[in-house]
C-alpha cells in the first residue's frame, strides 16, 4: 500500500499527455505482447522462460493454478518517492494532476500493460482509480464514471477484476483508524466508503473484496480502549458481510494481516491473530485471509508461515505475492524472485486444491532507481517465472511423494492405538498415565531437519 505523490512531466520525458488522449493511443510503443521463450538466455528478460499459461501441471493449466494479477496502486500510481527523495518514476501518460482526464489515461495505460504482459486479472483501491471530490457525492460520481471506463476496458480485453478494496488509511480523516476509530462519525464515513466500493466491485465482477487495516491499531496504549476498538471493528465487518449478502455478491471477503506500519501495532498482526479474532467474534464463516508474505516477515515469521497457517485452517483466500528485504524493518514490496520461497507457497496452494477465486496478486513496486518503462514488464515477468518454477517444483514434490511420505511416517504413531485416541480427543490424562506406566519412557527419534532441507534442494 502506498501514498501517491504527484509526478511531473516535461518535453524530455517522451510524448506529451495530450498525445495519449485518443482511445486507441499506444502507451507502451515498441513493446509487443510478452512471448514464451524457454530457450532464452540470461539477458532475455523481456520473455517468459518458465511461465507457459497452457502447460498442464497436476491436471490444470499454469494459468488456472497461478491466477496472476497486477495491482494498480504500485504499478500505475507509484512514483518512486520515499521519505528521503522526490518522485523518480515519471510516466509519459501521467501529467501529475488529480483530474478525471489523467485518471482515464492511467487506466487505459494499465489495460494495455495487462494485455501485453498476458495477465487476466487486476486489483485496485477505490482512491487509486478515481480522484476524491470536494463532497462524497462528487467522489462517488467520479468512481461511477471511471468504473464505466474500467468495465468497457474489461469487456474489450477480457481482463477481470480479482479484487477491489477501499483505501481507509491515506486520508487525514483516518489518522486514528477507520473501523476502529474512536470517533463514531469517522466509522460511519468509512462504512459509507466501503459500501460504495462494494457496489463498484460488483459492477466490475470482482471475485473478492479485501480489507487491509493499516490504521486499525494504536501508537500508544495510554489513549486506547482496545476492547471497544476491536468490538467496533468486528461489528463493522459484520455489517460488510450483511451488505455482501444484500448485494448478492458471491466472492470472498478477505482480511489482510500486517503487524505494523503505518500503525505501531496493528490489530490484524498475523494470520493466527486474524483467525482468532474472526473466531472470537463469530466471523470465521464470513471471511478468509489475503496473505502478503512481506507482512509475514515483518511479523517475525518465515516467508511461507502465514500462508501455511491460513491454509491449514481452511482460511487461505488469496496471496499478495511480494517479498521484502529481511535485513530491513519495513514493508519494501519487492518483486518475489526466490524460487525456494515460491515452491513452499505453491506446495500449500496445490495441497489445498488451488486459490480460486483468489489468486497471486503482485502487490509490488519497481525500485525507485528502475525508471524505464521496460522495468515494469521485466519485474513482473521475473516474478511470474519464479512462481511458475515454484509450481513445477511443488508438483514434483507432491507427485514423487518422498517428502510427504516421510512427513506422514513421522506422525504415524497418531494413526492407531493411543495416538489415534489423542488425535481424536478420545482419551484422558488418567488413560495416558496408565499407558506410560505400562510402556515406560518414550524414545527420542531424530527430527532429521538437515535431511529434509537437503531433499528440498533436490527439487529447487
Amino acid at each position: 500500500m502506498s501514498s501517491f505523490a504527484p509526478a511531473s512531466s516535461s518535453s524530455d520525458d517522451g510524448p506529451s499527455c495530450a498525445s495519449f488522449d485518443a482511445e486507441d493511443a499506444t502507451f507502451f510503443a515498441g513493446i509487443d505482447k510478452i512471448p514464451f521463450r524457454p530457450s532464452g538466455g540470461p539477458n532475455d528478460t523481456m520473455a517468459f522462460r518458465h511461465y507457459d499459461p497452457k502447460q498442464i501441471v497436476m491436471g490444470r493449466t499454469m494459468e488456472e493454478w497461478l491466477r496472476f494479477s497486477v495491482c494498480f496502486w504500485h504499478t500505475f500510481r507509484g512514483t518512486g518517492a520515499d521519505p528521503f527523495g522526490f518522485p523518480t518514476l515519471i510516466r509519459p501518460w501521467d501529467d501529475g494532476s488529480d483530474t478525471m482526464a489523467n485518471a482515464k489515461r492511467r487506466l487505459r495505460a494499465a489495460f494495455e500493460f495487462f494485455v501485453k504482459l498476458g495477465v487476466k486479472y487486476w486489483t485496485f483501491h477505490d482512491r487509486d482509480i478515481a480522484p476524491e471530490g470536494n463532497t462524497l457525492a462528487e467522489t462517488n460520481r467520479n468512481l461511477d464514471e471511471i468504473t464505466d471506463l474500467a468495465l468497457e476496458l474489461q469487456k474489450k480485453t477480457g481482463v477481470k477484476c480479482l479484487w477491489a478494496t477501499s483505501n481507509l488509511f491515506a486520508s487525514p480523516k483516518y489518522m486514528n483508524g477507520a473501523a476502529s476509530n474512536p470517533d463514531s462519525h469517522v466509522v460511519a464515513f468509512a462504512a459509507t466508503q466501503v459500501k460504495k466500493c462494494m457496489d463498484i466491485a460488483v459492477k466490475l465482477g470482482a471475485e473478492n473484496f479485501v480489507f487491509w487495516g493499516g490504521r486499525e491499531g494504536y501508537h500508544t496504549i495510554l489513549n486506547t480502549d482496545v476492547l471497544t476498538e476491536l468490538t467496533n471493528m468486528a461489528n463493522f465487518f459484520k455489517m460488510a458481510a450483511a451488505y455482501k449478502k444484500k448485494l448478492g455478491f458471491t466472492g470472498n471477503l478477505l482480511i489482510e494481516p500486517k503487524p505494523k506500519e503505518p500503525a505501531k501495532h496493528q490489530y490484524d498482526y498475523d494470520a493466527m491473530t486474524v483467525i482468532g479474532f474472526l473466531k472470537h467474534f463469530g466471523l470465521d464463516k464470513e471471511y478468509k485471509l489475503n496473505i502478503e508474505p512481506n507482512h509475514t516477515t515483518l511479523a517475525g515469521h518465515g516467508y511461507e508461515h502465514d500462508i501455511i497457517m491460513a491454509s491449514a485452517f481452511g482460511m487461505l483466500g488469496s496471496v499478495d505475492s511480494n517479498t521484502g528485504s529481511p535485513d530491513l524493518g519495513w514493508d519494501t514490496d519487492q518483486f518475489p524472485m526466490d524460487t525456494k520461497n515460491a515452491t513452499l507457497v505453491l506446495k500449500a496452494i496445490l495441497e489445498q486444491g488451488g486459490l480460486k477465486p483468489g489468486g497471486l496478486n503482485f502487490d509490488c513496486k519497481v525500485r525507485r532507481e528502475s525508471t524505464d518503462l521496460r522495468d515494469m514488464f521485466i519485474s513482473h515477468i521475473g516474478a511470474m517465472d519464479t512462481f511458475s518454477r515454484g509450481l513445477k517444483n511443488a508438483a514434483a514434490i507432491l507427485e514423487d511423494g518422498v517428502i510427504p511420505g516421510q512427513v506422514k511416517e513421522r506422525y504415524s504413531s497418531f494413526q492407531t492405538g493411543i495416538g489415534e485416541k489423542i488425535n481424536k480427543g478420545q482419551t484422558s490424562f488418567e488413560e495416558l498415565e496408565e499407558y506410560v506406566t505400562k510402556n515406560g519412557a518414550p524414545s527420542n527419534p531424530s527430527g532429521r531437519q538437515e535431511h529434509y532441507e537437503s531433499m528440498m534442494n533436490h527439487y529447487v
